[in-house]
């Protein structure tokens, strides 16, 4: 058995906890918060304090952390990766690059493993990018996202001082994708392909026309995309945005493999619940992450560099007979 800490229980936490149910190699050790563990209702684990996870070292396999990629991940996992295997969701494609070089040193200098931005993007979108790109080399790749909440998008809105909680959506071109597939060749901008819309509720006296020009122009997340800000109240939040969380969209490279036969790779996703499928990649690559800890293959790890063997409970000889 692989046995799991989760480190945070937001959406994602709680994710992780219906996902572990969901498999016979994984048990959830516990859920360990910054919280009051006397104030956090679980579905089942037991909830303790961050102070108590060190306490516990010699139980733990992988800690899933569940934070979000604006604040938490970038502290928490190069600190949490000295002393444990991890898997994150760090989510910013611009500082990729930057987070997982900062936990490959932390990971070799302490004998650990981490596998960084696990998820379907970056994660699965990332896999399917990497193999319509080599399979088709003449062609251009490009990426749709939802219409669907953004976990990381949303966690941005609710770290800025004076909103109290907000739900952004992302919302795909569909004329432009249509555009594609009929063969049109398109010089696109990020603006191009999506736009993207926020529902914020602000604390009290909070300046509303302050907030929202933070929020349209903060870098790698609205800037560059043509986004609305729409001021609700708690309970329209509630009622309208949060009894489901979906999300989805589509990796689409257009290419030729002779000058008479264009080729369509289409790899979509179409999610009732973004944080649940996340969190069920996030324990997918933790199996993944125990294994590579057991053979002392310490560093840090991208999807891009797993094996899918890696990632299933079945075993090669399963794999080759049931799935090849």
């Amino acid at each position: 058995m692989i046995r799991i800490a989760i480190i945070g229980y937001g959406n994602l936490g709680r994710g992780v906890e219906t996902a572990i149910k969901k498999t016979d190699d994984t048990e959830l050790v516990g859920i360990f918060t910054r919280r009051d563990p006397l104030t956090v209702k679980a579905k089942a684990g037991k909830v303790y304090s961050m102070a108590d996870l060190y306490d516990k070292k010699n139980e733990i396999d992988v800690c899933i952390l569940c934070g979000g990629s604006a604040t938490d991940l970038p502290v928490q996992t190069p600190e949490l990766t000295k002393i444990f295997n991890t898997v994150d969701s760090f989510d910013t494609h611009a500082k990729i690059p930057e987070h997982y070089s900062v936990i490959d040193d932390t990971a070799k200098k302490n004998s650990t493993v981490s596998i960084i931005s696990v998820g379907w993007d970056p994660g699965l979108f990332s896999i399917n990018r990497a193999y319509a790109e080599s399979i088709l080399p003449d062609g251009e790749t490009v990426t749709f996202w939802g219409k669907g909440v953004s976990q990381g998008h949303s966690d941005a809105l609710r770290r800025i001082d004076g909103i109290k909680d907000a739900i952004q959506y992302t919302i795909p071109n569909n004329d432009i994708i249509d555009r594609l597939k009929v063969g049109e060749h398109l010089e696109l901008s990020t603006r191009d392909k999506h736009t993207r819309e926020c529902f914020i509720v602000l604390e009290d006296g909070a300046d509303e026309a302050a907030i929202i020009e933070k929020i349209v122009t903060m870098p790698n997340y609205f800037n560059e995309y043509d986004t609305t800000v729409n001021v609700i109240t708690q309970e329209e939040l509630e009622k309208n945005h949060k009894q489901k969380m979906p999300h989805g969209g589509k990796v689409l490279r257009v290419g030729q493999t002779s000058k008479q036969n264009k080729e369509i790779y289409d790899f979509s996703l179409a999610l009732d619940s973004n944080p649940e499928f996340t969190s069920s990649t996030l324990v997918a690559y933790a199996r993944a992450c125990a294994r590579l800890a057991e053979e002392k293959k310490y560093g840090a790890y991208t999807v891009l560099d797993i094996a899918p063997s890696y990632i299933s409970p079945k075993s090669g000889a399963d794999l080759r007979k049931e799935l090849l």
